[in-house]
Order: C-alpha cells, then sequence, then structure tokens
C-alpha cells in the first residue's frame, strides 16, 4: 500500500511538472516577444529561475534537516541531469543551435563557477562567507543578462516567434502563465522527490546515491519539461539557454542560499567521481557554444549514453 501512495504521488508530480512546463514557456516566450527581449535571455532569467525553485527547496530543506549529501548530491546530479539528459532529450526531437550571441559569455562564466565549486568541495564544509561569494556573483550576473538583453540580438526575432504558436499576448495573461508555471513546478517536483525517496528507502538505496541520482533527476524534470516543450515549438534559444541558467542558478543561487543558512559538509566520494562527471559535461557544452555548433541526435544519443552510463555506475 505505502508502495502505491509513492507511485501515485510520482504520478501527479509528473502532471504538475508538464503543465507547469508548458506554461512557464509559452509564458517566457510571450513575454520575450511582447518584450523585444531575445528568447536567449528569457530563458537564461525568468525559465531558468523558475525551474530551479525544487532543487533550492530539496536542497535546503535537506541541509536543515541534517542530510548534506541530499543537498550537494541534488546540485551536482542535476547539472549532470541537465546537460547529458535534458538537452540529449530534446534534441532528439528537434536539433539545439549554440550559435546565439552572447550564450558564450554565460557557458564561460558557468564554466568558471563550476571550478570555484569544486574548490569549495575541496576545501569543506561550505560556509557561510562561500555562500554570500556565490549569491553576490548571482546578483551580478542577474544585472548583466538584464542589462545585457539590450545588446544580444536575434538574427529574426519575428521567424523565431511564429514557430511558438498560442503564446499570450496580453500582459496580464503573460503574467499568469508565468506565475503558474513557477508555482506548478515545485509542487510538482516535491511530489516526484517525496514519492521517489518513499519507493527508493525501501531499496535501501544510500543518501549520497538518492541525491545524485533520483532526486537530482526529480527535481531536472522541470528543466526537461521545458526544454522538450520549447523543442517542439523549435525555440532552441530557450532551451541552451535554459540549461546554462539552470546551471549556473544551481550553484550560485541554490548552494549559495543553502550555505547561507547552514554550513554544508562534502563527502570526499563527490570528489573523487561525481563532481569532475559535471565539470567534464559542462566542457563538452562549452566547446558546443564555443565552436557555434548544432547539438543534433547524433551528439545527443552521446549526451544519453553517458548519462546512463553515469548512473549504472553510480549503483
Amino acid at each position: 500500500m505505502p508502495e502505491l501512495i509513492d507511485f501515485l504521488k510520482l504520478f501527479g508530480g509528473f502532471v504538475y511538472l508538464l503543465m507547469g512546463g508548458e506554461l512557464l514557456v509559452r509564458g517566457a516566450l510571450g513575454l520575450s516577444k511582447e518584450s523585444n527581449i531575445p528568447p536567449v535571455v528569457v530563458g537564461m532569467t525568468v525559465v531558468a529561475m523558475g525551474t530551479s525553485a525544487p532543487e533550492l527547496m530539496v536542497s535546503t530543506f535537506s541541509a536543515l534537516s541534517g542530510y548534506p549529501g541530499i543537498a550537494i548530491g541534488n546540485v551536482v546530479g542535476s547539472n549532470i541531469a541537465n546537460v547529458l539528459l535534458v538537452i540529449g532529450i530534446p534534441v532528439m526531437i528537434y536539433p539545439s543551435s549554440c550559435a546565439q550571441e552572447g550564450l558564450s559569455r554565460q557557458a564561460s562564466l558557468m564554466i568558471g563557477v563550476s571550478l570555484l565549486f569544486i574548490v569549495m568541495c575541496a576545501f569543506e564544509p561550505i560556509e557561510f562567507w562561500e555562500g554570500a561569494l556565490l549569491v553576490t556573483i548571482l546578483v551580478g550576473f542577474l544585472i548583466a543578462a538584464t542589462r545585457g538583453a539590450a545588446v544580444i540580438p536575434l538574427d529574426d526575432p519575428e521567424e523565431e516567434m511564429e514557430r511558438g504558436l498560442g503564446l499570450p499576448t496580453v500582459p496580464g495573461t503573460i503574467t499568469l502563465f508565468i506565475v503558474l508555471g513557477v508555482v506548478s513546478l515545485p509542487l510538482g517536483a516535491d511530489l516526484v522527490v517525496e514519492g521517489g525517496v518513499g519507493l527508493a528507502s525501501t531499496w535501501g538505496v544510500s543518501e549520497a546515491v538518492i541525491g545524485l541520482s533520483l532526486i537530482a533527476l526529480g527535481t531536472s524534470l522541470p528543466e526537461l519539461s521545458t526544454t522538450v516543450i520549447a523543442a517542439l515549438h523549435k525555440s532552441s534559444d530557450v532551451a541552451i539557454g535554459n540549461v546554462v541558467g539552470s546551471n549556473l542558478f544551481n550553484i550560485l543561487a541554490i548552494l549559495g542560499i543553502t550555505a547561507l543558512l547552514t554550513d554544508i559538509p562534502v563527502d570526499p566520494s563527490f570528489l573523487r567521481f561525481d563532481l569532475w562527471v559535471m565539470f567534464g559535461s559542462s566542457i563538452v557544452l562549452w566547446l558546443f557554444v564555443l565552436m557555434k555548433g548544432t547539438i543534433n541526435r547524433y551528439a545527443g544519443g552521446f549526451f544519453l549514453a553517458g548519462y546512463f552510463g553515469y548512473l549504472a555506475l553510480i549503483y
């Protein structure tokens, strides 16, 4: 009976996540169209912040409850899943271009922040002042991204927007879509994680592995749903920008805010393997962006094989 309840929680969570992802992407693309902000910038701010809310909830709660392995594992596992799974699946539907101007700066920042995170983990625990540093970088990033909205051009904004059918155009509707999306996503992720942890605990899986796999996958579902829907709308700008933005938010906002609330000890096992998988996958995405390449189905197959290979190794 408890297992059935957990399965029902998972199913209900998936419904919330899919609805929230659809509403958030439509609202964000509508905002982009009405305000002449390039979709890549909207993806890096509104969409990325909304889809990172589940990770923030899970990491702060687990760290304050005395489960630091889940807090760190959630961020590391989510960043791995974001690149290998969240990009790997949508490009099977529609190839994602990495040629947007301004994206290389964001991807380079992602690499720098990932390296800083690894250094912080090496000199664990992650303390208050380190959390303050991460949040300060986040604030600077948001200011720069907002100011850069006027100078990051699109090749053809109208052509890009025409692909997204049924976008809201009234400011009130756009706001409603975004708010409903942001509210639905953490609710759905909470149900998915709750049901998933209930199932995993009966299977005797360790705290760190739960954080890296099941919980990371559960909290990455909003990113997956938004990027799949963006791919269906053939809006690759939002898909790639959302992943880069989410990876930045996961480290800067989630770890930063969690470290402001409590010191976060780091299990040595993360430094031996998982952090380097996270960094390696980020490097691969960064190289695609630097070369202004297109992530096609072949690359997507490679990403997916890498992700499932990683899961097989940690289990």
